[in-house]
């Protein structure tokens, strides 16, 4: 998927709380429009050289237990462990009633594809603080159930591009030279050399649907390929190199001999390339699927294929997916799974469009990243389904400053509450957003004396349209 398509001293013993809060915070600076997130977050480690952060502690004492599945890089693990995080840690994803037993004791739990965390999930996950999606995809989570929960969801949306865009180019080539044919053949002991609907793909059209990401990288290694590149896009996009935006999805289907698709799962992109689209793409053509499994319509591409009105796919992404590496891909996955695997000049991989050392190796750095940063300090830069808030860090020097972390639901007269309850005080810095119905305040509170940390806490808890509140000191 690739978008822009469709686009926180000492104290006095706790109280206990249902949510529980972090440990330590790394350096911060206000968020600047014109920086990038991996250039902010660069920019505030680098901070911390000049000017010695704050060691920052939960004011609620449990330490944090994280969950981490489906074989997530084992450097996101070393980097939760040493923060001092409990991690648990599973190579395989956990179905729905699974996670139910589980979820309850973990603050913030790691996913990629295969786990889906659905309203049941969320409502059984009463200490969960955040998620994390080691993938692009965040699908698999109930993105709203979460955010009305206080729960901000995190994903990965650049580290595996140009891992997809290189297996698109490879799919482009061997389609076209019916490598995967070839090859069975001579694993069978068959020897068959012919050139007969093998082409180079020098010279020929790609249409890439959606331009973001993903497809711009692909744009550029295409024409270095000596492709003829152009590109639909619901947003206009100032095209790379010689690529050139084209009006409408129809109109792409039928100037372009490869058609790559590269959107997320929305409403407006389910079945977005169905049998009237099929029929729109140029005979002898091919389709390539490495965003979403349901913006194809599959039966409608056995037809375009078994017709012969397409000359190969390549798919690598599927309506349902097996759980688990080793599980069957039959029919009781898809009920067409068995005619799909029939056909010829049809490449079918198991959702590996990011699957590479170098693509996971950087989703661990930047989605670790972003969890450890939310549950160490508050910062909210990068959520998917959050407003996005982060203030710069607490110095060493103010010792007894508190940050207050406040999830609330968005209405009128919140700030008013919580600004009351924050006025024996100095409020040194505060940054409030909202998304929705969701809405987020970071504040961080000069003079806070130990035996007023619970007090305030409990306070701003109490407040109207609190949903979580965590404080920091």
């Amino acid at each position: 998927m690739d978008h822009p398509y469709f686009h926180s001293l000492m104290m006095t013993p706790p109280l206990a709380i249902p949510s529980k809060s972090p440990r330590v915070v790394a350096a911060s600076l206000s968020p600047s429009s014109s920086q990038t997130l991996h250039d902010r977050l660069r920019k505030q480690d680098s901070f911390s050289t000049i000017r010695q952060p704050k060691v920052l502690h939960p004011v609620d004492n449990e330490d944090l237990k994280l969950l981490i599945l489906e074989n997530i890089s084992q450097d996101a693990v070393r980097a939760f462990q040493a923060q001092g995080f409990h991690v648990d840690h599973y190579k395989k994803a956990l179905s729905e009633d699974e996670l139910v037993d589980k979820i309850s004791q973990y603050h913030a739990i790691g996913i990629r594809s295969k786990t889906k965390i659905t309203e049941r999930v969320i409502n059984a996950a009463h200490k969960l603080l955040v998620i994390g999606c080691f993938c692009i995809g965040t699908n698999q989570v109930d993105l709203v159930t979460a955010g009305k929960a206080g729960i901000p969801v995190f994903n990965s949306p650049f580290s595996n591009s140009r891992s997809v865009a290189e297996l698109v180019v490879s799919e482009m080539i061997a389609l076209s030279r019916q490598l995967v044919e070839r090859s069975h053949e001579m694993r069978q002991g068959i020897w068959n050399k012919q050139s007969k609907g093998c082409w180079e793909v020098r010279g020929k059209t790609l249409g890439i649907v959606g331009y973001g990401h993903i497809g711009s990288q692909l744009s550029v290694l295409a024409e270095a390929l000596g492709m003829r590149v152009i590109f639909y896009d619901v947003i206009n996009i100032m095209p790379l190199g010689s690529a050139r935006q084209v009006d409408t999805l129809p109109t792409l289907l039928a100037e372009a001999d490869f058609v790559t698709l590269h959107v997320p799962e929305l409403p407006e992109t389910i079945n977005m390339i169905g049998p009237q689209e099929l029929a729109q793409m140029k005979e002898g053509s091919y389709l390539i699927n490495n965003a979403r499994g349901r913006v194809v319509d599959i039966p409608a591409l056995i037809e375009a294929l078994q017709s012969n009105h397409l000359a190969g796919a390549a798919i690598d992404v599927y309506p349902q997916e097996p759980g688990s590496n080793g599980a069957p891909f039959d029919d009781q996955v898809n009920a067409w799974s068995s005619t799909l695997r029939s056909l010829p000049n049809v490449i079918l991989t198991p959702h590996i469009g990011g699957s590479t050392e170098e693509a996971q190796r950087m989703i661990g750095e930047e989605v670790s990243l972003a969890l450890s940063r939310y549950l160490n300090y508050g910062s909210t830069l990068g959520a998917v389904n959050f407003p996005e808030v982060d203030l710069r860090a607490i110095t060493a020097e103010q010792g007894n400053h508190v940050r207050v972390c406040h999830v609330h639901s968005n209405q009128p007269g919140v700030l008013k509450q919580v600004n009351e309850v924050l006025s024996p005080y100095n409020v040194e810095k505060q940054y409030s957003d909202s998304k929705g119905d969701v809405a987020y305040l970071l504040a961080d509170i000069a003079d806070v004396s130990p035996q007023d940390v619970n007090k305030l806490r409990e306070m701003i808890k109490h407040t109207s349209a609190n949903i979580l509140t965590r404080l920091l000191a």
